[in-house]
């Protein structure tokens, strides 16, 4: 069983200190995975705004957000002046494209993104990607194969503006398996590797499961005869709960789960049909994000 294993670097210390430890954790295993990185300013601190919103806040509190992201990450952009990632930590991100994994856009300004894109016209996309894709490329020395929206927030728009970028392929929804996105009836040519599995944020903390118990809960969401692709988050799984997450790689592979980056599924993944993105929310996530719907048929 193959097991696609995504790494989203929303943050400067998450490229600082959790990008280094989780290379060093998969070289140890000989795993590569695909990394997508934020690389513009850090203003993740503004997210603070949506304390008033319930869900957000109640995810906050489930979370213990300030012990799992630290307060630095809290306070970026707001007390704290939000650094470029990209300028800043440039050999950090060419360290891990170095090592041979697969590198993706996130994003240019991940804050941006999630709290502006329901109004950002088509300009304002292309510009945000183009500025976050030439970065990219040249701190990795090579143009980035694939990007992933943050927060899997990607409303429809936002494709056709991927498709001038050469990306390989998209991770912007949450599905169970890779399609064509299909938008006015036109199936475009990027696909979609959605993410399948939960995060450790919008499970811990509901239904029992707890740090004790995470592991397993997530190794019995795998499906043998499915698609996986499991994202996990530098800021988490690269720093707090590094050994937790080092010891669900190990626990994983004893029965035969092999990681990967999110390219190789390509290549097993036969014939590819086509679906179409909706706003959906879904357990333990704050807001709506994409979601694979299936096409109607006649």
């Amino acid at each position: 069983m193959r097991v696609g294993l995504r790494i989203d670097v929303d943050t400067f210390r998450g490229t600082r200190r959790g990008v280094p430890a989780l290379c060093r954790l998969l070289e140890e295993r000989r795993i590569c995975a695909t990394f997508f990185f934020s690389v513009g300013p850090d203003n993740m601190g503004r997210h603070l705004r949506r304390l008033w919103r319930p869900a957000f806040a109640r995810k906050m509190l489930r979370t213990r957000a300030a012990s799992l992201y630290g307060w630095d990450v809290i306070l970026r952009g707001t007390i704290l002046p939000g650094p470029v990632i990209g300028e800043r930590l440039g050999p950090v991100i060419r360290a891990a494209a170095d090592a041979g994994h697969e590198i993706g856009l996130h994003a240019w300004d991940h804050h941006a993104w999630q709290a502006r894109i329901d109004a950002m016209t088509g300009a304002a996309i292309r510009e945000h990607l183009r500025r976050g894709f030439d970065l990219l490329a040249r701190i990795a020395g090579r143009e980035p194969v694939a990007s992933a929206a943050p927060g899997w927030r990607c409303p429809e728009r936002v494709l056709a503006e991927k498709e001038t970028f050469p990306f390989r392929y998209n991770s912007d929804c949450r599905g169970d398996r890779i399609f064509h996105p299909v938008v006015a009836g036109q199936r475009l040519d990027q696909v979609q590797i959605p993410t399948s599995l939960p995060t450790y944020d919008e499970a811990v903390g509901r239904g029992g499961v707890t740090n004790a118990t995470y592991n397993d809960w997530l190794l019995e969401q795998l499906r043998p005869e499915g698609l996986n692709v499991l994202t996990v988050h530098a800021e988490v799984e690269g720093i707090v709960h590094e050994p937790l997450f080092a010891r669900f790689l190990d626990e994983a592979r004893a029965p035969g789960v092999a990681f990967v980056p999110l390219g190789a599924l390509l290549a097993d993944a036969g014939p590819i049909g086509g679906g179409a993105l909706v706003a959906r929310e879904i357990p333990g996530r704050e807001g709506a994000v994409a979601c694979l719907e299936p096409l109607a048929t006649a």
